[in-house]
C-alpha cells in the first residue's frame, strides 16, 4: 500500500536538500553532526514551545528540524554511504525526538485537562515506537519490513497540521489528529507484522509448523 507521504514527494525534497548537503560536506561537517542537530533543534521545539502552547511556532521548528533526518541521509549517500554507527545514532536519535514531541503534546493537554487528547497522545506514542520496534526487529532477523501506511515522517506531519490548526484557533484539531494518528500507527504496526509473518513462513524450511 502506498505511503501517505508519496515517494515522488521524498524524491522531490531530496533534489531540494542534495545542494544543502553537498554545501555541508565541503564545509566539512559529518551526517552525525546534522543528525544530533536536528535532534535538539526537535527538543527546543517541542518542549521550549509546543509544552508551553506556543503551538504554531512548536510545530513549525520541530517539522524543519525534522526535516534533517532527510538531510543527513542524503549526505551519508553522498559521502559513500551510511557507517553502522551513523545508522545506530540516527535511529536512536529519531526515537528521543518523537518522545520529545509527543511528550510535550501530552503535557500540554494535561495542562488544558483534556484526558481524552493526553490519552490519544501516550498511545501514539507508544504505538509508533512499536512501529520502528518491529522494522528494527525484522531486519534484525534478515526480513525487509518496507512497508505501511505511516512512518515517522507522516506521523509528524499528522501532529504538525494537528498542532498548528488548534494554534490558530481550530481547538479539536490536534486531538483528532492524534486519534487518526494512533489508530494508522496501530493499522500500520498490523501490516508490519502481518507482512514479515509471510516471509517468516516462506523462509521456514519444509515440514516445520
Amino acid at each position: 500500500m502506498a505511503k501517505i507521504f508519496q515517494v515522488s514527494a521524498r524524491a522531490g525534497m531530496t533534489r531540494v536538500v542534495e545542494p544543502i548537503a553537498r554545501a555541508l560536506l565541503r564545509a566539512g561537517v559529518t551526517p552525525n553532526v546534522v543528525t544530533v542537530a536536528g535532534t535538539v533543534g526537535v527538543l527546543v521545539g517541542a518542549l521550549g514551545f509546543g509544552a508551553r502552547g506556543h503551538l504554531v511556532a512548536g510545530a513549525l521548528i520541530v517539522t524543519l528540524f525534522a526535516l534533517t533526518d532527510l538531510l543527513d541521509g542524503t549526505m551519508a549517500r553522498m559521502s559513500g554511504g551510511s557507517t553502522r554507527f551513523g545508522a545506530f545514532l540516527d535511529s536512536s536519535m529519531d526515537r528521543v525526538a518523537d518522545s520529545a514531541v509527543f511528550g510535550a503534546v501530552a503535557y500540554w493537554l494535561a495542562t488544558q485537562g483534556d484526558h481524552s487528547g493526553v490519552a490519544a497522545a501516550l498511545l501514539c506514542l507508544a504505538a509508533g515506537g512499536l512501529v520502528s520496534y518491529v522494522k528494527a526487529r525484522a531486519e534484525g532477523l534478515g526480513m525487509t519490513c518496507n512497508v505501511g501506511i505511516a512512518e515517522r515522517t507522516e506521523r509528524l506531519l499528522i501532529v504538525g497540521v494537528g498542532g498548528i490548526l488548534t494554534g490558530v484557533g481550530v481547538k479539536p484539531a490536534l486531538e483528532i489528529a492524534l486519534w487518526l494518528l494512533a489508530a494508522i500507527s496501530i493499522f500500520t504496526v498490523g501490516q508490519r507484522m502481518a507482512h514479515v509473518y509471510r516471509q517468516a513462513q516462506q523462509l521456514q524450511p519444509d515440514g516445520q509448523a
